[in-house]
């Protein structure tokens, strides 16, 4: 019986991961962590019996405390609860589905304690890879990827660690907007931008795949978590999203990972590494798939990915202000405050105004967060 703590269980990483949970029978759930869902919090409680969970105000913490008066749940709330989640000491493996910055601190928490992290949370390398990585060496934890797309390398990699990469090929569907112009997408509603052809997914990582933010937030992940260079990272786009990432090796051989955009899949295998599990659901059908094609992303139409390259290539805080820049514009977006492209205007302007922090401890990446926070909130 394997036994696993979630951050983020309400969200769709978070859901997916317990429709695993349901399907296998073998995993117990320890701890679960909430933003401010306590509707399907509770009916995660009942069903799953955690022994903590963790909803983030105060507030939400005594309502959710009086629904689940009649088990044996400890409702905690805040970061000191989403740390309780991180290091509960019957979890072997961490899966941290929470959307933001705030996955960071837990997250090394786990880390320390010895847990095995299912990272679903793109921040915490994009932002703290620095620090993540080698501290993961040296607790001897596995860091497990739930991201279709690093899920995907990972796999392709599997038996091959001893042989040198020479290129990852990291695909993209381009979202909703492949073939548009920079000009058409002044105009575009939030609608538009959160009809994914291919992937249901959560409505900020929705609205970062429409843009392709998301894909240069994945290119910096990927760097960490496999080791090697920016320039040894080529973005491709595969509108179909079949084929989910691509590995090259040095005698040119070309290793892929090809299947549905089933988010369960990724999940599960990071879960089970390195077993593979039998998952329901629809299968490729070869016959019936009459072309998988391959893109240049367009830089005119989608700067966010040369923004995030040329971040990721500043290091240091800078990482972090695109991140930070990224988080509040989409926020603004979503609430319909700004345009689509005002994106990537706010990450241009804040990139532009960073003295950068050479080497940041996790203090100064979260000041770096809230300063970027201050800057938008003065100016736009």
């Amino acid at each position: 019986m394997k036994t696993i703590a979630i951050l983020g269980s309400t969200g769709s990483i978070g859901t997916q991961t317990l429709d695993v949970v349901r399907a296998n029978g073998d995993i117990r759930v320890a701890a679960l962590s909430a933003g401010k869902n306590i509707t399907l919090l509770e009916q995660q409680i009942r069903e799953f019996h955690p022994r903590i969970a963790c909803i983030w105000s105060e507030e939400d913490a005594k309502t959710l405390r009086t629904k689940v008066a009649d088990l044996p749940v400890e409702v905690l709330c805040g970061m000191d609860g989403l740390n309780a989640v991180a290091v509960c000491e019957e979890a072997s493996v961490l899966v941290t589905a929470i959307v933001g910055m705030i996955g960071i601190v837990p997250t090394i928490a786990a880390i320390k304690a010895g847990k095995d992290i299912a990272l679903a949370n793109k921040e915490t390398l994009v932002t703290a890879g620095h620090l993540i990585m080698p501290l993961a060496a040296r607790c001897g934890v596995k860091i497990l990827p739930v991201d279709s797309e690093h899920s995907a390398i990972f796999q392709c990699l599997n038996g091959e660690r001893q042989n040198p990469i020479d290129k990852i090929l990291l695909t993209a569907s381009s979202g909703p907007f492949r073939g548009k112009s920079y000009e058409e997408l002044k105009t575009v509603r939030v609608e538009d931008a959160l009809k994914h052809p291919n992937w249901a997914m959560g409505q900020k990582i929705t609205i970062d795949s429409a843009s392709m933010v998301n894909k240069g937030l994945e290119v910096m992940e990927a760097r960490w978590l496999f080791g090697v260079s920016l320039d040894q990272i080529q973005v491709v786009l595969q509108p179909q999203s079949i084929i989910h990432s691509m590995v090259q090796f040095t005698d040119g051989a070309v290793m892929a990972q090809l299947g549905t955009p089933d988010m369960k899949l990724p999940i599960q295998y990071a879960l089970y590494y390195p077993e593979r599990r039998f998952l329901a659901g629809e299968r490729l059908d070869f016959a019936k798939i009459s072309s998988i094609t391959f893109e240049n992303p367009d830089p005119d139409t989608f700067p966010g990915l040369q923004y995030a390259y040329e971040a990721a290539r500043t290091g240091g805080s800078m990482p972090t202000v695109f991140n930070a820049a990224n988080e509040r514009a989409v926020s603004l977006f979503l609430h319909r405050k700004i345009g689509f492209t005002d994106i990537y205007e706010m990450i241009r302007d804040c990139m532009d105004h960073h003295t950068v922090i050479p080497d940041p401890d996790v203090t100064q990446i979260l000041d770096t967060e809230q300063s970027v926070y201050e800057r938008i909130q003065s100016r736009f």
